[in-house]
């Protein structure tokens, strides 16, 4: 009797270890689709699309790309510039995801670009700012970014009135003003229960505050904007990597355009000089990483 009541202790403490260290495998899924565009997956199955401009220049698959995805939680925009802005009413029309971003910047998306009003107003915040998801599965801080930060709306057109009062035969169209202000530019240092922190820079410039980040949050994965010109360039990200002591920097925001010149091999050599020990990993479209 004694050895089968030990018996049936050992199955129940077996299948608690297996039941725990299934809980312990979960992993954080990390996906690139170009540009600034990234998909996290929490172990817990929550996700999470960052500045998702799916359909950018650098996917070629895109459209379908943006078709095919059908569960969204929470949308992160750093700014307002349509390369981040992206596709996010589409996807937030198609799942019902909730905004994350600065205030300004989702009162310019519900008037000019129609994202849903429902879900639109809850959690916007600032620099500084903290903001939990899912009972503490997700946490989302803000972070300053050096940028600028405007919501390009559809252009208007209006006829010009003639000398003589009534409107000039054929009329003459001008360019209304097409940005409002879309908020302070931010980043996010999203903090995942049982998985990584991750420091998406948004667009940005090396700044010195970006030494208080290692201060509060021990960031696993950084995503660094290097392609230059509207962003810090390869030298100058080696540089915030410096601050930031990432464990991994995986460059984005790169190649899309002509202007965006700098390359991950141009990074790999500047990280060298600066004698880092955080580890470069240049993702393809579509790859996925897990944590």
């Amino acid at each position: 009797m004694l050895i089968r009541k030990f018996a049936v202790l050992a199955v129940l403490v077996g299948l608690l270890a297996a039941s725990t260290a299934a809980f312990a495998g979960g992993k954080t899924r990390l996906t690139w689709y170009g540009h600034a565009a990234f998909k996290i997956v929490t172990p817990e199955g929550h996700t999470l699309f960052i500045d998702p401009w799916i359909t950018n220049p650098s996917n070629p698959t895109g459209k379908a790309d943006l078709a095919g995805i059908k569960k969204a939680d929470l949308i992160l925009i750093s700014h307002a510039h349509f390369d981040h802005v992206g596709d996010s009413t589409a996807i937030a029309k198609a799942t019902g995801a909730q905004l994350v971003c600065a205030p300004e910047l989702s009162d310019a998306l519900v008037q000019y670009g129609g994202f849903p009003a429902a879900q639109a107003s809850a959690d916007v915040g600032n620099a500084g700012g903290s903001i939990s998801f899912f009972k503490g599965d997700v946490e989302v801080t803000f972070t300053q970014a050096v940028h600028s930060s405007g919501y390009a709306i559809p252009q208007q057109q209006q006829a010009v009135p003639g000398a003589a009062g009534g409107f000039m035969p054929p009329p003459v169209f001008v360019n209304l003003p097409h940005n409002v202000y879309g908020g302070n530019p931010l980043g996010f240092l999203i903090k995942i229960k049982n998985g990584p922190v991750i420091y998406h820079t948004g667009d940005t410039d090396v700044f010195y505050d970006m030494a208080l980040i290692p201060k509060t949050h021990k960031v696993d994965v950084m995503l660094a904007c290097i392609g230059g010109k509207y962003t810090m360039g390869p030298s100058r990200a080696a540089i915030a990597v410096g601050l930031v002591h990432p464990a991994i920097v995986i460059p984005m925001h790169f190649g899309t355009f002509p202007a965006l010149s700098g390359t991950p091999a141009e990074f790999g050599k500047d990280l060298k000089k600066t004698g880092s020990k955080t580890k470069l990993v240049v993702m393809k479209v579509h790859q996925t990483l897990t944590f």
